[in-house]
This record gives C-alpha cells, sequence and structure tokens, in this order.
C-alpha cells in the first residue's frame, strides 16, 4: 500500500477514503432503521424478528471480526478491499429481491460478514494516507466520516420510506455503496501479503485475536451498545407506534448536531482533565434521554430525548474508544481496537435480540427504562473498574 510522505492531510487518497466509508455508512445505518418497519408492515413479521434480522447482520460480522487482520495479512489490503467490497455490493442488491423473511434472514447473515471484513480492512487503508505527525486528527475525521453515516442514513431511509417502496430505497442505497467502490478503484494501492515464513509458524494464541488490557472498557462499552440498540434498531418503529415517523429523521438530525456541537469540547476536557470528566456527565445525559423517550408522548419530547442521547452517547463513545487505545501497549493498538468493535458489535446484536422480545412482550416504555438502568449500572463499573485501571 503506497504511503504518503507529505504533511498535507487532506491529500486526494485520503479523501476518497473518506467518501467510501461514508457511503458505506450511509447504506448500513439507512437500511437497519428502515429494516424493522419493512419487516413489520411488509413482510408481515414481529418486532422481535426485527430485532433477529440485526441480530444476524451483527453475529456473523463479529464471528469474522476477530479474524478478519489474519485475513487482510494473509491476502493483502488490496485484495482484501476489493474482495470485500465488491461482495458487500453483490449482497446490497440482493435486498431488492427480499420478499420473504426467509430470504431476508439468510442475507442479513451472510452481509454481516463481508460488513466485517471491509470495515476492518478501511482502517490501515485510510491511516496509510494519514501524515504520521497528524494520525490522531486524521483517524478523527475518519471517525467523523461514520458520525455523518448515523445522520445521514437513517435521514435518508427514514424520509424516502414514507413515500416509496423498501426495493426501491434499497436500489438508491445500493447505488451508494457502489460510488464508494468507485472511489477505491481510484486509491492508489499496492497488494502486500505477508510472505509466509520459511520456519513452521507458531500455534495461534488467545492474544493473537484479544487485547486483555483492552477487555475492561470493551465490556463497558458492550453495555453502552447494548442500550444504544434501543435506538439504532427500534426508533423507527417506536415513532411509528407514537405517530411521531415523520419526524424520525429529524430525530437522528438533532441527535447529530448535539453530538458533534460538544465533540471539540470533549476532546479538549479529556485531553486536559482526564476521561472521567467527560464519562460520568455523558452516562448521566444518555440515561437521562432514554428516561425522557420513555415517557414521551409528542414531538417536543421527541426532541428533548434527541437531545441528552446525542450529547451523553455521542460523547462517551468515542472516549470509551481512545481509553482502550491508550490502556494497551502501543504495538497492540490492533488488537485493542478489534476487542473493543467485537465487544461494541456483540452489545448491538444481543440488544436488537433482547429488546425486540423486551417490546413485543412488554412495550417500549419497559425497554427504555431497562436501557436506563443499564446505562447508569454501566456508570458505576467505570467507576470502581475501568477507572481504576492503568495506562499502558
Amino acid at each position: 500500500m503506497s504511503n504518503l510522505n507529505t504533511e498535507t492531510l487532506w491529500n486526494k487518497s485520503f479523501i476518497l477514503c473518506l467518501a467510501n466509508n461514508l457511503f458505506l455508512f450511509i447504506f448500513y445505518f439507512a437500511q437497519t432503521t428502515i429494516l424493522p418497519i419493512y419487516i413489520v408492515n411488509d413482510l408481515g413479521g414481529s418486532l422481535s424478528q426485527a430485532g433477529l434480522a440485526m441480530t444476524l447482520f451483527m453475529a456473523s460480522a463479529i464471528a469474522v471480526r476477530p479474524f478478519s487482520a489474519l485475513i487482510i495479512e494473509k491476502i493483502g489490503t488490496k485484495k482484501a478491499l476489493y474482495i470485500s467490497e465488491t461482495m458487500f455490493c453483490l449482497f446490497c442488491l440482493t435486498y431488492i429481491f427480499a420478499d420473504n423473511l426467509t430470504l431476508l434472514m439468510i442475507i442479513r447473515f451472510l452481509h454481516g460478514i463481508w460488513f466485517s471484513i471491509l470495515t476492518t480492512v478501511n482502517v490501515p487503508i485510510v491511516n496509510a494516507f494519514i501524515p504520521e505527525k497528524r494520525k490522531g486528527e486524521g483517524m478523527g475525521y475518519f471517525l467523523v466520516s461514520i458520525n455523518l453515516g448515523i445522520v445521514l442514513g437513517p435521514l435518508i431511509g427514514l424520509t424516502l420510506i414514507q413515500h416509496t417502496s423498501f426495493a426501491n430505497i434499497s436500489a438508491l442505497l445500493l447505488a451508494c455503496v457502489v460510488l464508494g467502490f468507485i472511489f477505491c478503484l481510484m486509491i492508489p494501492l499496492q497488494n502486500k501479503a505477508k510472505e509466509p515464513a520459511p520456519l513452521q509458524p507458531k500455534k495461534l494464541s488467545v492474544q493473537d485475536f484479544i487485547e486483555f488490557k483492552a477487555v475492561p472498557v470493551a465490556l463497558m462499552a458492550m453495555m453502552i451498545s447494548f442500550c444504544y440498540a434501543s435506538i439504532m434498531s427500534f426508533i423507527s418503529t417506536f415513532a411509528d407506534a407514537k405517530n411521531l415517523l415523520s419526524y424520525a429523521g429529524l430525530f437522528f438530525a438533532v441527535f447529530a448536531v448535539s453530538m458533534m456541537s460538544l465533540r471539540p469540547i470533549t476532546g479538549r476536557l479529556y485531553d486536559r482533565k482526564g476521561p472521567s470528566y467527560v464519562v460520568y456527565p455523558a452516562l448521566i445525559l444518555f440515561a437521562a434521554g432514554l428516561l425522557v423517550l420513555s415517557q414521551i408522548n409528542s414531538l417536543t419530547g421527541f426532541m428533548i430525548a434527541a437531545v441528552f442521547i446525542g450529547m451523553g452517547f455521542g460523547s462517551v463513545q468515542p472516549c470509551l474508544q481512545t481509553i482502550s487505545i491508550q490502556r494497551s501497549p502501543k504495538h497492540r493498538i490492533g488488537h485493542a481496537t478489534s476487542t473493543y468493535f467485537t465487544c461494541y458489535d456483540l452489545g448491538i446484536a444481543i440488544g436488537s435480540l433482547v429488546l425486540g422480545l423486551v417490546i413485543s412482550g412488554y412495550d417500549y416504555s419497559t425497554a427504555y427504562i431497562l436501557c436506563a438502568v443499564l446505562v447508569l449500572i454501566s456508570l458505576i463499573y467505570y467507576h470502581f473498574v475501568v477507572a481504576q485501571q492503568k495506562t499502558a
């Protein structure tokens, strides 16, 4: 892979990487938010089946993620990118023809495999085009491209689902992903796979997949993502039940503005005062937003919840990711990142399934109160476990 020996951060390759990542996550978050509506309203499925659709996607992604780095190392970044991007696009196409629950569930499971490999290989590729002295800033902007996907994806999906069919929206989202693939082809990459060692390779161990010093904060991230699954997987059906579906896109817009507005402040606060000055208030805001959501019946309450959740979740998630890296040895940052996201994805998968069952058996209010309590439990966990851990 070509590396850029310049101090210019906003070079052509870096911008192409961000664009590809943005379109990828626009598809991911748009499809995630409209699938429950499609499953319940068009396919005659239940909310628990809608949660299962998300869980199957995340389950395959989680199963493959620990092996993704080994796959990339074996075949090289260029080949891994082109193969995973091609397969990801092909499975995006299949949603257009997913007219029954069984087929949709199979597609979701197989699609998650390529999502896992693609999102893993994108990181070392973009990292190669970031100047050495601007790694933190560059990766920060890379994370922003995901955050924009969090906003634009649901906004596009929830706006269009009220006016056109699921198949038509899937076709539009496919076009977005293909456009991102075209950008990939414009990135100057070299396919350097690791040469096989002449000696007998050492046996794989748990350390090849997990960074143990990142596990405490990764477990906390799993609790947080479990709670965020209530937003990502069910906010659309919740809004529909409250006759607020036309404002669901606005919810994510307010969520995003709240999240992004605090990013410069929380970043400086983290660097100057430490993570605790960000984590404690962020978790309280997140829990408050979930409690508000559990009680609302009006647009005003819906927007207030979006502000609180945006400020809370939007501040704590990148903070925890940074902690996981700082608490791990520098030569194990890749493993720390993999460990963190494996637990994060696991939280989304379990949350989507469990909360779907809770909503089906009880109601939305119970599910959101449950999540608010779990956020407060994570605050206690942070105080007694994560905050006590020493930086590597």
